[in-house]
């Protein structure tokens, strides 16, 4: 397989509007944009985003995105693409309240749709989910034709989304890609959120506090790292001018992970190796709805993307923790 980082096209410059681009993977997705030379332009309304993480040279507007203002900067900065990634990411916020989740997962993207249309938009990147959509596989790795069985309100507000998007291509023209990650982890990531196994963890064993495992640990994810979904995201940039119109929601979906599975209690033990933590883990009961194995194929998105994950799982947490710590580790 080809070096993607060196052998990927030079994509002209253009104007980006990233929605949740203070977020955890947002952010990272408008500082690879920026250092490819777009214009990026950041739309987020710090519920869990950051100004901290946002990229000094991005426009910002502090904005829901289910805020009808949203046409307002959509005429003023007339951007190229929009990358969409503000959510509400919770699983079980989305079970204790459906009603929002879709107010957000749905209508926001709606409005964002309804604008890019308005404004002559070239196409979309949109964040999609590796795992809720597919419910608990059959098949592994799982791949993208693999049949939907979305088990929360927001695996069906994501899945719901992807065939808003198929809707707006087909009736009006709209370029689009859906990536489906798997398990995110990197620097940015909020270790006091529900989501996010590796930062949880992380900041606990850093303070020499032990973590809890729901379950007896032989649960099963695909971890990605955080630089990896950013240049997914670069790539697709440039798939997106050259994708035809679909036949189906998985022709423009692409799994976003690393084919591998890591059982939550092999996750543990590399953070301790990696720390010198000496504690064993503290085992509660398992979380309902939890899926129990999944990882991902992303034989499409490296045939059809160029992507290929660059970064190990080992120094993708080595890079995480030294965020944690302010230190190297090694």
């Amino acid at each position: 397989m080809v070096n993607v980082q060196r052998e990927r096209k030079v994509i002209n410059m253009s104007t980006v509007l990233v929605t949740g681009g203070a977020g955890f993977i947002g952010s990272h997705i408008v500082d690879a944009f920026i250092e490819e030379g777009h214009r990026v332009i950041v739309i987020d309304n710090l519920s869990q985003g950051k100004l901290e993480n946002l990229n000094s040279k991005a426009g910002f507007y502090k904005l829901d995105i289910c805020d009808s203002r949203v046409s307002e900067v959509f005429d003023e900065v007339h951007p190229d693409y929009v990358c969409h990634h503000a959510a509400q990411i919770d699983v079980r916020k989305s079970v204790a309240n459906p009603m929002y989740d879709a107010e957000v997962n749905i209508k926001g993207l709606l409005n964002i749709l309804s604008c890019a249309i308005r404004t002559g938009v070239k196409g979309v990147i949109f964040a999609s989910s590796g795992g809720v959509v597919y419910g608990e596989p059959t098949l592994l790795p799982v791949s993208e034709t693999h049949p939907k069985g979305p088990l929360s309100p927001y695996g069906v507000s994501k899945l719901s989304s992807e065939y808003y998007l198929y809707y707006y291509n087909k009736v009006f023209g709209l370029p689009y890609i859906a990536l489906r990650y798997a398990n995110v982890y990197g620097p940015r990531q909020d270790p006091m959120g529900e989501a996010g196994v590796v930062a949880i963890f992380s900041n606990k064993m850093l303070k020499e506090e032990v973590p809890t495992i729901y379950g007896d640990g032989t649960q099963v994810r695909d971890y990605v790292y955080v630089g990896d979904v950013a240049m997914a995201n670069i790539l697709s940039l440039q798939r997106l001018k050259e994708t035809r119109a679909p036949s189906s929601i998985d022709d423009h979906a692409y799994n976003i992970g690393t084919s591998i599975g890591t059982s939550v209690n092999e996750l543990y033990d590399i953070l301790s190796d990696i720390i010198g933590f000496q504690k064993m883990a503290r085992h509660d009961a398992p979380r309902k709805g939890e899926l129990y194995k999944t990882y991902l194929s992303i034989d499409k998105a490296k045939e059809e993307l160029g992507f290929v994950p660059s970064v190990s799982l080992r120094d993708g947490l080595k890079r995480t923790l030294a965020y944690f710590d302010r230190s190297d580790l090694h």
